[in-house]
């Protein structure tokens, strides 16, 4: 008993756990000690301190725990046994997603899936010890579940399936699951759950899962802890659906004093790809002040101190060296470039869109086709449709490597063309000059540079476009001519250059 945790997890399997899902990812044990690192170190010398995990999966937030508190509280109570006993009794408790991972974070933090049976190297009298599993169900109000959001199709299900109806989230008293109060609460909650779009074509064209842990985030805050910890996805910082309000809360929020994000998910959880990144955080009930930021790309730190909303921002800035170019463009107060681009389904055609002929007067580009609409077919927008302007697609998967393209390649749009939700529309211009210095503007590092701040998804709907200044499209626009009207410095356009790749001029449907 001795080195049971030096040379019981010897290799360790929670490293290989940490590479299972995308929606419930297993926490490696190395990123779980980077998150406690962010803790007072005192609060593991202390006998009296109390840790909660909402969401345990393979245990290992309450394992690495208990090793720190395990030194830490060497001198109070020298001895081990009774260390380990009011340690596993008093101090650490876990809620777990699922029957399996109780069982697996029972078996890592207690040796025995069963903290009463002999092999447990603390005993309890029941089975379960501090973490707990009850399976929980939905509420259905109507189709959806009122706590997380989940559709009845896909969740009201045989009972002995497994819900997905995570019981830390499903409570409007989750401070009675202990009865107590905890100064710590940590955690990696699931990150999302299909609404299911599997099975019904409305869920398919929302996207066919809602975000979750947010809803974590939102309830181990009612239970006021000293502190709160959790991984999350990054997706929060610029959109996701349903996250709005969440955004505001935590940009506005001035107790979250340290924030690490890695814009390349597979540097934090080898092996998985989270569009957009995952972060952690750490957030103090007692404090009021700036944030830190840092972002970890490969062996490069940015650490910066800053406020985690800017001016005229409504989301957040997760590049430091981002944030001195984005004071200067603010600076100007220009009218944004989102202005000019059209919303989704700009002529009304949707994405499936075929009732397309081989001639005809009016061009239409659809997805990964281009014809004609059968003659006196109504289209919406005339204004758009009579005028020249630039396409560019809705979407483009950029990529997690940098430097990177961000957006597709824009192409020119003459008069009497239209386009289905594939694309968008951007501007209305009297002449084809016009249309093709925005076309300059858009190609430039510049332009898909500010795009990139606001793009963390493959989605590049208007909404992407807003840091975007307008320019005057009687001339065409060079970088260079950019980097001088911003007076950018030579570190900045430097981080520019390493963050965009060229655009070479692509043809038509590029």
């Amino acid at each position: 008993m001795s080195d049971f945790y030096s040379k019981t997890y010897n290799p360790d399997v929670l490293n290989c756990l940490a590479n299972l899902s995308s929606d419930e990812v297993f926490t490696p044990p190395e990123i779980a000690n980077k998150i406690l690192d962010m803790l007072p170190q005192e609060l593991f010398k202390n006998k009296n301190t109390t840790f909660l995990d909402p969401a345990c999966k393979s245990g290992v937030f309450p394992r690495e725990i208990a090793k720190r508190l395990l030194v830490g509280l060497e001198k109070e109570i020298p001895n081990k046994q009774k260390r380990i006993d009011h340690i596993f009794h008093k101090q650490i408790f876990g809620i777990a997603i699922t029957e399996l991972t109780s069982l697996l974070s029972r078996r890592s933090v207690y040796c025995s899936k069963y903290p009463n049976s002999k092999y447990s190297i603390t005993k309890f009298d029941n089975a379960e010890g501090n973490i707990r599993f009850r399976k929980t169900e939905h509420t259905w109000v109507g189709e959806k579940c009122k706590f997380c959001g989940a559709a009845k199709i896909g969740y009201d299900r045989d009972e002995t399936l497994e819900t997905h109806a995570y019981e830390f989230i499903h409570s409007t008293k989750p401070e009675d699951f202990f009865n107590m109060k905890f100064d710590v609460i940590i955690g990696n909650p699931p990150y999302q759950l299909s609404d299911g779009g599997d099975n019904n074509e409305e869920a398919r064209n929302r996207g066919g899962a809602i975000p979750l842990y947010h809803k974590f985030v939102q309830q181990a805050k009612k239970l006021k802890p000293r502190y709160l910890t959790m991984i999350i996805p990054s997706r929060w910082f610029a959109g996701g659906r349903g996250l709005d309000e969440f955004r505001d809360e935590m940009l506005n929020d001035s107790g979250i004093s340290i924030l690490i994000d890695y814009p390349i998910s597979s540097e934090c959880f080898p092996g998985v790809e989270i569009k957009g990144g995952v972060c952690y955080f750490l957030w103090e009930r007692d404090r009021n002040g700036e944030c830190i930021v840092e972002t970890v790309r490969g062996s490069e730190k940015s650490k910066m101190k800053r406020p985690l909303l800017e001016k005229n921002s409504d989301i957040f800035i997760r590049y430091n060296q981002a944030i001195s170019i984005f004071r200067k463009v603010n600076s100007n107060e220009e009218i944004t470039f989102a202005d000019f681009v059209s919303p989704q389904k700009p002529f009304g055609f949707r994405t499936n869109f075929t009732d397309i002929i081989s001639k005809g007067k009016i061009k239409i580009y659809a997805n990964n086709k281009i014809g004609y609409l059968p003659e006196n077919y109504e289209v919406e927008n005339k204004q758009a449709l009579n005028a020249w302007k630039v396409y560019i697609t809705m979407a483009y998967g950029a990529g997690e490597d940098f430097p990177h393209q961000i957006l597709n390649k824009p192409f020119l749009g003459e008069p009497n063309t239209c386009c289905t939700e594939t694309y968008l529309v951007i501007g209305n211009f009297k002449t084809k000059a016009e249309a093709e210095n925005v076309l300059s503007y858009i190609r430039t590092k510049f332009f898909r540079f500010l795009v990139l701040l606001r793009k963390n998804t493959q989605h590049a709907a208007k909404g992407v476009y807003q840091f975007v200044p307008i320019q005057d499209f009687s001339e065409p626009w060079t970088d260079e001519k950019l980097y001088k009207k911003y007076n950018l410095t030579k570190d900045e356009i430097a981080f520019i250059e390493s963050m965009i790749r060229p655009m070479e001029i692509g043809g038509e449907n590029a």
